[in-house]
């Protein structure tokens, strides 16, 4: 098994990089890119002055239907000189329903890539990673600035809690951890017991990843009072990992923003490239 189909979103306004990003990763592994332009639609006017205002909004959809289509155009013909397998899809979306029509165009992906122009945005980007998360049912690579993301890594950190989505991450994460060289199931203050992770913690992982071929070992580690994320960020460093595998959101979103928790950190701080599924 292995990706064959790698999806970047990017916005009307935004630079290149991203996409040169996601075409070298495809390139890397031999595998078709495909570019989804978002273009955000301004809400249509509402009550009195609505027909007021509509003329000038029907202008603004049509100066901005028209952005979206030249940026189409403009990436396909980068995307012709980089001579990777590639396709583009523009999309003019009402912001409310624009993750759910992110996450469905990433149905059709293997993995998506989130670039750090898209990382740096601020609807688009949170739009996206919800769209992502909770409507495609595949896994999105987060790439922060100053690193450099490979969907070839040799060193491999797996935050590991016994959950679902931390199985259903590692799960989609298999053609990449089949092919790395150290990979490490870190679980921090794991506790053996019949509800959580067994009599042995991370064993019953281990040897599921160890039937297919990936050289595992498992690292159980206690927190000492630090956070989580700081846990696993100075485990990385450690073992110079160049990915990070986690599920997201065992709690829910807005728990989650409010009272702060282990997805909601590292999707806001991330320190190396991150491959999360939920």
């Amino acid at each position: 098994m292995s990706y064959k189909t790698v999806l970047a979103v990017t916005g009307v306004g935004d630079d290149d990089n991203d996409i040169r990003l996601a075409a070298g990763l495809a390139g890397e592994i031999g595998a078709h890119l495909s570019v989804f332009v978002v273009a955000l639609a301004a809400p249509p006017p509402m009550g009195a002055y609505a027909s007021v205002i509509s003329e000038a909004w029907l202008d603004e959809r049509k100066t901005e239907e028209a952005a979206l289509a030249a940026r189409a155009d403009a990436l396909k013909a980068l995307l012709a000189s980089l001579d990777v397998s590639s396709d583009v899809v523009p999309d003019f979306a009402e912001e409310a329903a624009s993750d759910d029509r992110i996450g469905r165009r990433a149905r059709y992906a293997d993995i998506t890539v989130v670039g750090p122009t898209l990382l740096s945005r601020g609807v688009l980007r949170t739009r996206t990673i919800d769209g992502l998360l909770f409507n495609s049912g595949r896994p999105m690579l987060l790439a922060p600035e100053g690193t450099t993301p490979t969907l070839k890594p040799q060193r491999v950190q797996i935050a590991w809690d016994g959950h679902i989505e931390a199985s259903r991450a590692v799960r989609e994460a298999l053609p990449l951890l089949v092919t790395a060289s150290d990979v490490r199931l870190v679980l921090v203050d794991p506790v053996a017991d019949e509800f959580d992770h067994g009599d042995e913690p991370g064993a019953d992982a281990a040897t599921f990843l160890a039937r297919h071929g990936v050289p595992v070992t498992v690292d159980r580690i206690p927190s000492g009072g630090s956070s989580v994320p700081h846990v696993l960020r100075s485990h990385a460093l450690d073992m110079g990992a160049e990915l990070t595998v986690m599920g997201a959101y065992g709690h829910s979103r807005l728990r989650e923003r409010i009272f702060g928790g282990v997805t909601h950190t590292m999707l806001t701080e991330p320190t190396i490239p991150l491959l999360m599924a939920r």
